[in-house]
């Protein structure tokens, strides 16, 4: 994989500095510039990937927030790793989660959709804060074991189902299986990885 070089990683970083600074948000930029330098340099996916994501995701949560098909009850979450994009939450029918898929499939940056949409009601704040928790901790845990590239694993919590993507080694991605089961109030874990040698 191609690292980015420190011309780039400079640019990047100038982005949201800058878009920081003219609101007014100075003390917060020094944080997220240095998170985002240390992400994007030890991420396995190329620089232009990871914006490819970010931009589908935007992209695709706008798509479905409008669509008529979809009606104002559901609740879709979207995640884009690697271009392999994962659908959670909730919608009322079959042919909703049918049509979010479709929807998702039909990006040209798509290359694969995971659709775990559920046909359920909307989750409550309760279950929403206990998920957001649940995916804190992983993220903790993962950081602290030396065997899980925590850069490389995007973590995703819903209905305490926990979603791992990304780039991993096969040992790697067992790591990250073991450290999750650890974490309380995980019920099930969904593998979603990429294997590299």
């Amino acid at each position: 994989m191609n690292k980015p070089n420190r011309r780039t990683l400079l640019w990047w970083l100038a982005v949201p500095v800058a878009a920081q600074m003219l609101t007014a948000c100075v003390p917060i930029v020094v944080g997220t510039a240095t998170v985002t330098a240390i992400d994007l340099y030890q991420d396995r996916r190329t620089v232009s990937r990871n914006v490819d994501d970010n931009a589908l995701e935007v992209k695709l949560r706008r798509s479905l927030s409008g669509d008529p098909v979809l009606g104002d009850p559901v609740n879709i979450s979207v995640v884009s790793y690697n271009g392999i994009v994962l659908l959670t939450g909730e919608v009322t029918s079959d042919e909703q989660r049918q049509h979010a898929e479709s929807v998702a499939r039909s990006f040209e940056d798509t290359r694969n959709v995971i659709n775990e949409l559920g046909l359920f009601g909307r989750t409550t704040l309760t279950s929403r804060i206990n998920d957001a928790y649940i995916t804190t901790k992983v993220k903790a845990k993962l950081i602290q074991n030396d065997k899980t590239p925590a850069t490389n694993i995007k973590v995703v919590t819903e209905r305490g189902t926990v979603y791992l993507l990304g780039v991993l080694t096969e040992a790697e991605a067992k790591a990250a299986v073991r450290v999750t089961q650890t974490v309380r109030g995980v019920t099930r874990i969904v593998k979603a990885f990429e294997y590299i040698e």
